[in-house]
């Protein structure tokens, strides 16, 4: 199935029953072909290529039947599919373990930060504070307080390329996919520098977070970097930076496109436990994001690998 508005040329292999609307397109008679092969055959074709000329382009059925292309036999196809199917497995699980530790991550720091149940937490009793009762020996700070802010640089967008051509630059559509895609020659300031590990938010939209895995990058306009100055792990200050977050997003009022700015920013309070408890919350949490960073780079090397390896195999090489 490819979409012909939107996303153009993008080919998805779906194996379960579904509903396609007008704005796709979709292949059931394979013709004796191999299914998989055909999806990854007809991903390799750049099929966004084959665009109308209409007021919103879309991708054209009649310029694609008109394609001519070759294809291996059924035996050959199969075993072209099995390679890249092995890559897509394994993307999958990785995936699919990343979800498993976000899921451990997120119901650990629920019981902790939510529902105060930590151990010992019968004993300590709750007091009032501007986030609510939180347990005594609790204290709310603002989010300056525990985090360095700083926001991106202004590039001059005539020197972006999308070739590769000097570093990649951040930008707000790429926090959630987790990688840059555009490059820029252009020099700046360590500070905008971005390394594994930085906690990205865009202040523009729906404020997309994220925590970057893709290497170095540098940071531009519009996005906000956190990085922990004091107990707080990254992890947790990531997860206690979500909720407040999300609310702005909900209570910014008055525009088309929401928008976050600093002084939104130093409203946030957060609530912070002791010393010793911030230790033990640090050591169940902080490990699980160097797995997930792990699984992610993983992701992406099998995704290149593949990506590498399917031109070649479709081509005979």
């Amino acid at each position: 199935m490819t979409g012909r508005y939107g996303t153009l040329g993008a080919v998805h292999f779906v194996d379960v029953d579904f509903w396609p609307l007008n704005t796709s397109l979709y292949v059931q008679d394979f013709k004796g072909n191999d299914p998989r092969f055909i999806a990854y055959f007809l991903g390799a074709l750049n099929l966004g290529t084959q665009v109308s000329a209409a007021a919103v382009p879309g991708v054209n059925r009649n310029h694609l039947h008109a394609m001519t292309v070759a294809v291996p036999c059924v035996c050959e196809q199969r075993r072209i599919a099995g390679i890249l199917s092995a890559y897509d497995d394994l993307i999958e699980n990785c995936q699919r373990r990343i979800k498993i530790l976000d899921e451990m991550a997120r119901r650990l720091y629920r019981e902790w930060f939510v529902h105060f149940r930590y151990t010992g937490h019968e004993s300590i009793p709750l007091v009032d504070s501007p986030l609510g009762p939180i347990p005594q020996g609790w204290e709310v700070k603002g989010v300056k307080d525990v985090a360095q802010v700083t926001y991106g640089f202004a590039f001059k967008s005539q020197q972006f390329n999308t070739d590769g051509i000097g570093t990649p630059i951040v930008r707000i559509r790429d926090i959630p996919k987790g990688k840059a895609e555009t490059y820029t020659d252009e020099e700046a300031h360590p500070k905008y520098h971005i390394r594994d590990g930085h906690i990205l938010v865009g202040m523009d939209g729906d404020f997309h977070m994220c925590v970057w895995s893709a290497g170095p990058a540098l940071q531009v306009q519009r996005v906000a970097r956190f990085e922990p100055t004091g107990a707080v792990g990254n992890h947790l200050l990531y997860l206690l930076l979500e909720r407040p977050i999300q609310e702005l997003n909900k209570s910014i009022v008055g525009t088309t496109v929401a928008h976050l700015g600093d002084s939104h920013i130093k409203e946030i309070k957060v609530a912070i436990p002791p010393a010793a408890m911030l230790s033990c919350i640090n050591a169940a949490l902080d490990p699980i994001l160097e797995q997930v960073t792990v699984l992610k780079k993983s992701i992406a090397t099998l995704r290149r690998t593949r990506d590498l390896l399917l031109p070649r195999l479709l081509g005979g090489a």
